[in-house]
């Protein structure tokens, strides 16, 4: 653990950026947060952090924050995150994630913060022809998402190889659920996840759930994906962390998942399971930039962090994101 400073959280008013933070400060860590709460909440940001409402974009406030709070490393979830609506507006995720990220990075350059770990995600690969998927895959994203994190991963390796620099860039496959003790949970409107959608249909905030793409070639025809539980997500950031620490200069990729794919029909089953209430499905074409099938190799990250996941079963991952809800609408009225 870092002796002196603190973590700077980017999009810690966000969903996993908002689980970070607790585990941060779980394991002792000081923290901050930078967000500027458009998709984000202050609620969502416990008191014990320091928050600022800022975009991330801005080079000369950002560098003012790591210097003024003495920051000695970054773990930064801001940024859009919806596959569809990059196909449609492919200039905002541009903006939002790769430009932002660019300037970002020249913040921590300046004023030399030697630590970064990066929120990428599995959509880098596009549709792989390996499963699971190694992070040796080839990376040939088919949506602008999944450009955008991948053309921030490269900076992030070019400016390692020229700066005294390093960073941990996790390649999530589909982040679920919510903290176990109900201290935090997806509260996105609008979401399109599909657990947190299948939890709203379930509990009367959704009439029903669109299932997009029923021909793939998968045993039941719809998508398939590795979901993982965004505590066990949040825990693995945590050790990234101290590998950066305990490794100076030396930087790392690895993707966070449970080498375990359900499809989209398997988890509506396990919401109706969970929630003993039925669901509508109605079958809709397939969506742009959806792959059939990612799931994850985590060897890597097992072995490199010694990652122990403790929440990787589905009926538990669903009954944590239903436990939100009802903490949501209580929240909400």
């Amino acid at each position: 653990m870092i002796s002196q400073g603190q973590v700077l959280v980017t999009g810690g008013a966000g969903y996993i950026g908002s689980h970070a933070v607790l585990a941060l400060l779980d394991a002792g860590y000081d923290v901050s947060v930078a967000d500027n709460l458009v998709t984000g909440f202050r609620w969502a940001v416990p008191d014990a952090a320091a928050f600022h409402e800022v975009d991330i974009s801005d080079t000369d406030a950002m560098a003012a924050i790591l210097k003024g709070d003495a920051i000695t490393a970054i773990m930064h979830f801001a940024g859009s995150v919806v596959v569809p609506e990059s196909v449609e507006n492919p200039l905002k995720y541009y903006r939002n994630n790769t430009a932002a990220t660019r300037n970002l990075i020249e913040a921590a350059v300046r004023v030399g913060i030697p630590h970064f770990i990066f929120s990428s995600t599995a959509a880098t690969y596009g549709t792989p022809d390996e499963v699971p998927v190694k992070e040796t895959t080839p990376q040939i994203p088919i949506n602008p998402y999944g450009m955008s994190k991948l053309m921030s991963e490269a900076m992030l390796a070019d400016t390692a190889a020229a700066h005294d620099f390093a960073y941990c860039a996790l390649r999530y496959f589909n982040v679920a659920g919510a903290d176990p003790e109900g201290r935090a949970g997806q509260a996105t409107k609008g979401a399109t996840h599909l657990i947190k959608v299948a939890s709203e249909a379930a509990t009367g905030k959704r009439s029903h759930v669109d299932v997009y793409g029923t021909d793939y070639d998968t045993p039941d025809g719809t998508g398939i994906r590795d979901y993982i539980h965004v505590t066990d997500l949040a825990a693995a950031h945590v050790l990234a962390l101290g590998w950066l620490e305990a490794h100076p200069g030396e930087s790392v990729v690895m993707n966070a998942g449970y080498k375990r794919g359900f499809s989209v029909l398997e988890v509506l089953d396990a919401v109706e399971r969970v929630s003993g209430n039925t669901i509508e499905r109605r079958l809709c074409p397939r969506r742009a930039g959806d792959p059939g099938e990612l799931i994850s190799d985590n060897s890597k990250i097992l072995t490199t962090l010694g990652w122990q996941p403790q929440h990787a079963d589905l009926d538990q991952i669903v009954r944590h994101a239903l436990t939100w809800e009802a903490r949501l609408h209580e929240r909400q009225n």
